[in-house]
C-alpha cells in the first residue's frame, strides 16, 4: 500500500467516524422526595415534601407545613475532547524542509498528525550556488534547468540549456532531436501545436492572398490587352489606302 493510498484510507476512515459519531449527553435528571423526613433515592426532577405535625397539651393544634421544590434539569452537552495539531520545526534555517500537521476531533475520537514535506526547489538553488562557487558554471545552470520554469526562461532567452556537455546551438539541436527530454515537454508540446496552428493560418491566408493578387494582376493584364487590341483595330480602321501613279518607261 502506497502512501497516496494510506492518506486516502485514513481520509475516509475519519469521514466515517465524522458521520456515525454522537455527541455525549449527560442524563442528569434526578428526584429527591422528601416526606416527613424520609429520604428517597434521587431518579428525576428534585422534589421535597415536608409534612410536620406539632401537638402541645390537651389542646388540638395541628400544624401542616408542605414544601414542594421541584427542580427540572435539562440535558446538558459535554464538549467533546479537542485534538491538538503538533509542531514542527526545521531546527534550523539551512534545512529545505517545511513542516505539515492537521488535527480532527469528533464527539467520539480525535486524530493529529504531521509530517515534513522537502522543498526541492530550495535544494535546487542551494546546489546551484554551492557548485557556482567551486566554479563549475555549466553544471550550475544545468541543475537549474530541471526546473521547467528555468527550462522554458533560458529558451525564450536564446540561451538553451546544456545538453550532455554541450552548449548553445549544439545543446538546441539536440533538444530539438530528444523533445521528450525536456522537464516542460507537456508544455513544449502544447506551445509547439499552437505555434503550427497560428503558422498554418497564416500561411493559407498568405496563398489565399496571393492568389487574389495574381487574379487581380491577370485580370488587369487582360483587360489592357483587349484595350490595346481595340485601339489597333480601331487605327487600321481608319488607314485609307491610296494607289500610286503609274511610271512610265521610256524605251528608247
Amino acid at each position: 500500500m502506497n502512501y497516496y493510498t494510506r492518506q486516502l484510507v485514513l481520509i475516509l476512515i475519519l469521514i466515517t467516524l465524522v458521520i456515525i459519531a454522537r455527541p455525549i449527553i449527560a442524563d442528569d435528571t434526578n428526584t429527591q422526595s422528601n416526606t416527613s423526613g424520609s429520604n428517597t433515592n434521587i431518579t428525576g426532577g428534585y422534589t421535597t415534601t415536608n409534612n410536620n405535625t406539632y401537638q402541645s397539651g390537651s389542646s388540638n393544634d395541628t400544624t401542616s407545613t408542605t414544601t414542594n421544590n421541584t427542580t427540572n434539569t435539562t440535558n446538558s452537552t459535554v464538549p467533546p475532547p479537542s485534538a491538538n495539531s503538533p509542531s514542527y520545526s526545521s531546527m534550523s534555517q539551512d534545512v529545505c524542509s517545511l513542516g505539515v500537521s492537521g488535527s480532527l476531533s469528533t464527539g467520539v475520537i480525535g486524530f493529529s498528525g504531521g509530517k515534513h514535506v522537502v522543498d526541492e526547489n530550495c535544494e535546487r538553488i542551494k546546489l546551484a550556488k554551492v557548485l557556482q562557487d567551486f566554479g563549475m558554471k555549466v553544471a550550475s545552470v544545468a541543475i537549474l534547468c530541471q526546473d521547467r520554469r528555468v527550462h522554458e526562461a533560458m529558451q525564450s532567452a536564446g540561451t538553451p540549456c546544456p545538453f550532455n556537455g554541450k552548449i548553445g546551438k549544439e545543446a538546441q539541436a539536440m533538444w530539438d532531436k530528444y523533445p521528450e527530454l525536456r522537464p516542460d515537454y507537456e508544455n513544449h508540446v502544447k506551445r509547439t501545436e499552437i505555434i503550427e496552428k497560428v503558422d498554418a493560418e497564416l500561411l493559407a491566408q498568405q496563398l489565399k492572398e496571393e492568389e487574389e493578387e495574381a487574379a487581380r494582376i491577370a485580370a488587369e493584364e487582360a483587360r489592357i490587352a483587349a484595350e490595346e487590341e481595340a485601339k489597333l483595330n480601331e487605327e487600321i480602321n481608319n488607314i485609307i489606302i491610296i494607289d500610286p501613279e503609274p511610271v512610265v518607261v521610256d524605251r528608247d
